[in-house]
């Protein structure tokens, strides 16, 4: 593999208070999953990061989540999938708004935390993703984890659908990952994480949790802004793979 795409969600901040360094992650990703509003982020926040990403270069994406802001979108909402549908719409429809004031615009679509784990096996929620991203833009692509159900479904329905893997998190043998409920789950020990990330983009395949090799393909790298040293994390990847003559730039 020659080139990679290495993102990281952002735009997490919330009226006073401050969750990551987005413009320092900028430096090292070339894709933004920019919090919609529903999980985290604020109007300013979000104007804020797209500006900052335009500026930077960085691809701008939606980062659409559940209506829980107390929760941080980490919980499962059991949500009638009509109403799943135009969150997702009114999530991506605010940041096109807010990115296009800022010369920016949405290029892709990823679902954050509880609603990305959960449309890996939900099919119902799954699938009103699917057609809220479809009715808004059927050229736009949705990031998802390999062999889940909502990129079998975007597949299906003629979307572009982008697998991607995580830099910095714990993987179950079946491919999922592991609960952030129990330990090991986020992994924090940078050499741990290059290692972690150049099987990913070199060999197409990760360590799981049992120590088994689980073949993955994927074409986006997520590395989590909101988790402690993200930012020298996020510097160290890109220099790993750039080592390794792997290119970092956007899928798109």
């Amino acid at each position: 593999m020659g080139t990679i795409d290495l993102n990281s969600d952002v735009g997490e901040s919330y009226g006073r208070w401050t969750l990551g360094d987005d413009l320092a992650m900028f430096r090292s990703v070339s894709s933004a999953n920019v919090a919609c509003g529903f999980h985290a982020g604020d109007p300013s926040v979000i104007r804020l990061t797209c500006r900052e990403a335009v500026a930077a270069g960085v691809m701008i994406g939606a980062h659409v989540g559940y209506r829980d802001l107390a929760g941080f979108g980490r919980r499962f909402l059991d949500i009638d999938p009509g109403e799943l549908a135009d969150d997702v719409v009114y999530q991506i429809g605010a940041l096109q708004a807010l990115a296009a004031a800022e010369g920016g615009k949405v290029a892709y679509v990823k679902p954050h935390g509880g609603l990305y784990n959960a449309i890996v096996a939900h099919t119902a929620q799954a699938r009103a993703v699917v057609e809220a991203v479809k009715s808004v833009d059927p050229n736009l692509p949705i990031l998802g984890l390999p062999g889940s159900e909502v990129l079998r479904l975007a597949e299906a329905a003629g979307l572009r659908a982008v697998t991607e893997a995580f830099a910095d998190r714990a993987y179950n043998p079946d491919g999922t990952l592991v609960s952030r409920t129990l330990p090991g789950a986020v992994l924090h020990d940078h050499t741990e994480v290059t290692e972690h990330v150049l099987r990913m983009a070199t060999d197409s395949a990760v360590r799981t949790i049992d120590g088994s090799i689980l073949k993955i393909r994927a074409e986006s790298i997520c590395v989590h802004g909101d988790s402690p040293g993200a930012v020298t994390m996020a510097a160290a990847v890109r220099e790993a793979l750039n080592a390794a003559g792997i290119t970092t730039a956007a899928f798109v």
